[in-house]
């Protein structure tokens, strides 16, 4: 009985141990991960991308904001932010803080789930579950953030195409708004222009929270070297040699973080592992909170 009180001591002990780390260190272990993206286009310089993701901001997390401030040092060309900046009612001030030196430089966005409506309490395991019900939490500030990113002078990419200028080259940004929750609606080839015309694109970039593969398809269909990505937290936990246990969403497990190449096309997806928790599930394992800088280089 002695060695299987030891053993269900010590199983007790390393599970303990492993809770805390994850809650308590991992997920403020904020790393900026470098990336080489060759893409197809227009022969030209390289393009810095800051690429953010899932936030998941709440008032007072004051390490999370000044990491992300000084993220403005990186000098990027273009920000693209992917969604779930939200996770409070309270938290629009806390994101513009974080974001505040780098609504100085060129950027867009596109939302997610939780830019709508507010976390709920879920059960983790409810993450394997096909088919999984939506629940929806409180309606959260979604158009003072959305006034205060265009206010800025970002592009608010949800469920359109945009043109911007950055680092030298004209970029085509076609974006959805999240497929997670049914709001996406694919834009046109040729919408109404919503500004001047700066000339022809040097290259095509999708943005989207959720990489549903229906959209990601479509997007590598529409001539998009790059699609931008986020929702998964890299799994949130994974386990060694094994990697992410789900995605919540149809993609593989396998793409659930970094830069992939989407199935047979020459289109490259990038999936952010993003920098913040689902409040009522606030840890990583073997996935620290990230943000991406992707230098884009032409092949």
């Amino acid at each position: 009985m002695r060695p299987l009180l030891r053993f269900i001591a010590g199983t007790a002990v390393a599970g303990t141990a492993t809770i805390a780390y994850a809650s308590l260190v991992e997920r403020h272990r904020y790393a900026l991960r470098h990336t080489v993206v060759p893409v197809s286009g227009t022969p030209a310089g390289p393009l810095r991308i800051l690429h953010l993701s899932d936030l998941h901001m709440m008032p007072g997390q004051h390490g999370k904001i000044r990491w992300i401030e000084r993220l403005a040092a990186e000098e990027p060309d273009l920000v693209i932010v992917t969604g779930d900046n939200l996770a409070s009612v309270d938290a629009v001030p806390a994101t513009l803080r974080a974001l505040g030196p780098l609504l100085e430089r060129p950027g867009a966005f596109v939302f997610g789930s939780n830019d709508y409506r507010g976390p709920v309490l879920k059960n983790p395991l409810g993450y394997f579950a096909k088919n999984r019900e939506y629940v929806q939490g409180t309606v959260l500030p979604t158009a003072e953030l959305r006034d205060a990113l265009t206010g800025a002078g970002w592009m608010d990419c949800n469920n359109t195409r945009v043109t911007v200028k950055a680092g030298y080259r004209v970029i085509d940004l076609v974006g959805v708004d999240d497929p997670h929750i049914g709001r996406d609606s694919y834009p046109p080839a040729r919408p109404e222009p919503r500004q001047p015309d700066p000339g022809p694109p040097d290259i095509r970039i999708g943005l989207l929270h959720t990489p549903e593969p229906r959209v990601l398809d479509a997007m590598a269909a529409d001539g998009c070297s790059l699609i931008l990505a986020g929702h998964t937290h890299g799994g949130q936990v994974r386990i060694p040699l094994y990697g992410a246990l789900v995605t919540n969403c149809g993609l593989d497990r396998r793409l659930a973080k970094g830069l992939h190449r989407w199935r047979d096309s020459a289109t490259y997806l990038h999936v952010s592992a993003g920098l913040g928790t689902h409040p009522t599930a606030p840890f990583r394992f073997a996935c620290p909170p990230e943000a991406s800088m992707l230098t884009l280089v032409t092949q």
